[in-house]
C-alpha cells in the first residue's frame, strides 16, 4: 500500500469522496481490488454501498480457465458486499452436464440463503433463461434449487419490486409455487412487475388452470406484466381488473406457435379491463403465428393495442400468404402497426412489391397520420 504521506502530496488526496465513488464506479472488480491497495482513504471509499447496489452474477458452463473462481467469488462478493445489493442478476450460461447445474444448485443455496439474511434493500431480481425442463437438471437437484429460490422469495418478498424468471421453463405446479411465495407472509403481493415470458413449459394451456388463477389473484399492485397468451383467459382478466387496475399499465404478451392459443377470449373481458385500467397499454409478440384466422381470433378490437411484432423465419405451410395477414391487419392497426418480414431468400422483389403495393393503397393515411415501419429481413 502506497505511503499516505506521499499521496497527500498528490491532487489525488484532496479529492472527495463523492468524486472518487463516481471514479471507482466505472471501474471493475479487479481494478476496484488494486484501487482499495493504494492507501486508506481509497480503501474506505471503496466500502461505499453506492458502488455495489447493482450486480450480475455469471455462471458459465463453458470449461475454461478464466470461468474456473466464478462460484468462489459469487460467494465472496455476496458475503463482503451483499448487505448493499438493491439489483440482482443471474445468469446461468451454456449448463452442459449434470455436474455442472449441481454445482450451480449447491452454490445458489449459499448464496441465496446468505443473502436472505444480511439483505434488507433487494428490489429486483433478474434469473433468466434457466431452462429447467431440460436434461441437464436431474430431478431432484431441479426440485431442491426451486425450493431454495422459494424460500429466499419468501424472506425478500415485502421489499421485491421487480421479478424476471423469464424462460425457466417449469411444471405448472412449479411456477404457482414461486410466484405464490412473493404472497405468502400476507396472502397479498404488492410486487409491481413481474416477467414470467416462457416461464411455464411448453405446450401447457395454463389459461385453464384454476391454480394459476388463485396464484395471479394475489398479486395487488401490478403495473408491468410480461408473459405468454397460453396464459390468458376471461378469468385472468377479470383478476386483473378486480386487483390491478388502479396501477396496470402494460401487458406484454408473447404468442408462441408451440404453445395453446386457441382458447377463446370474449372482447367484453377485454373492454371492462381496458375502462378500469385508462393507462393499459398492450403489445404483442407473435412468433410463427402468422395466419390471419389465428391472429384475427387474438387481435380483439377492445383490446387497447400499443404494438403488435410478427416474427417467422420460414413457412412450412405452402398454402400460408402474406397479403391478407397484412392487409387485413393494416386498417384496424393503423396507429400502431410494425412489420419486419424475414426472407430465406437473398431476393426479395416479390415482398419489396407487396410492401410498396400496401403503400399505394393506404398513401394517404400512412403520409398523414400513420405509425407505419416495414421492413424485409434477407437471411444469410
Amino acid at each position: 500500500m502506497e505511503d499516505d504521506n506521499d499521496l497527500e502530496q498528490s491532487p489525488w488526496a484532496n479529492l472527495p469522496d463523492v468524486c472518487l465513488r463516481h471514479i471507482f464506479h466505472w471501474l471493475d472488480d479487479k481494478d476496484r481490488s488494486r484501487a482499495a491497495l493504494v492507501c486508506k482513504k481509497w480503501n474506505q471509499a471503496m466500502y461505499s454501498g453506492s458502488l455495489w447496489r447493482t450486480r450480475t452474477i455469471t455462471f458459465n458452463g463453458q470449461p475454461s480457465r478464466a470461468h474456473a473462481f466464478e462460484f468462489e467469488t459469487a460467494m465472496w462478493y455476496v458475503k463482503k458486499f451483499g448487505k448493499y445489493l438493491e439489483h440482482l442478476e443471474i445468469k446461468l450460461l451454456h449448463p452442459y452436464s449434470t455436474v455442472f447445474t449441481r454445482k450451480f444448485q449447491v452454490s445458489m443455496r449459499g448464496l441465496l440463503s446468505h443473502l436472505g439474511k444480511c439483505n434488507c434493500r433487494l428490489v429486483s431480481l433478474r434469473i433468466k433463461h434457466l431452462e429447467l425442463d431440460r436434461l441437464v437438471w436431474k430431478n431432484v437437484v431441479r426440485a431442491q434449487f426451486i425450493k431454495n429460490l422459494g424460500t429466499f422469495l419468501k424472506r425478500m418478498s415485502k421489499q421485491l419490486n421487480y421479478l424476471n424468471l423469464k424462460g425457466a421453463r417449469v411444471t405448472l405446479e412449479e411456477g404457482c409455487e414461486l410466484l405464490n411465495s412473493l404472497s405468502c407472509l400476507t396472502n397479498k403481493s404488492f410486487i409491481s412487475e413481474i416477467n414470467i415470458e416462457d416461464f411455464f413449459s411448453l405446450h401447457l394451456p395454463v389459461y385453464s388452470s384454476t391454480l394459476f388463477h388463485r396464484t395471479v389473484s394475489k398479486f395487488h399492485s401490478l403495473a408491468i406484466l410480461t408473459f405468454n397468451y397460453n396464459c390468458i383467459s376471461d378469468e385472468l382478466l377479470d383478476i386483473l381488473c378486480k386487483n390491478s387496475a388502479h396501477s396496470l399499465c402494460t401487458l406484454n404478451i408473447k404468442c408462441h406457435i408451440h404453445d395453446p392459443h386457441g382458447q377463446v377470449v370474449w372482447g367484453m373481458s377485454w373492454a371492462n379491463l381496458a375502462k378500469r385500467a385508462p393507462k393499459l397499454n398492450v403489445n404483442f409478440y407473435f412468433e410463427r403465428v402468422m395466419k390471419h384466422d389465428h391472429l384475427a381470433r387474438i387481435l380483439l378490437v377492445e383490446i387497447p393495442v400499443r404494438s403488435i411484432s410478427l416474427r417467422s423465419c420460414y413457412f412450412r405451410d405452402p398454402y400460408w400468404m402474406m397479403r391478407p395477414t397484412l392487409t387485413n391487419i393494416l386498417p384496424a392497426y393503423w396507429h400502431v402497426l410494425q412489420v419486419r418480414i424475414y426472407t430465406s431468400r437473398q431476393e426479395t422483389s416479390e415482398e419489396e412489391r407487396l410492401l410498396h403495393n400496401i403503400y399505394k393503397k393506404f398513401k394517404n393515411l400512412i403520409d398523414s397520420e400513420l405509425n407505419y415501419f416495414v421492413i424485409t429481413y434477407p437471411l444469410v
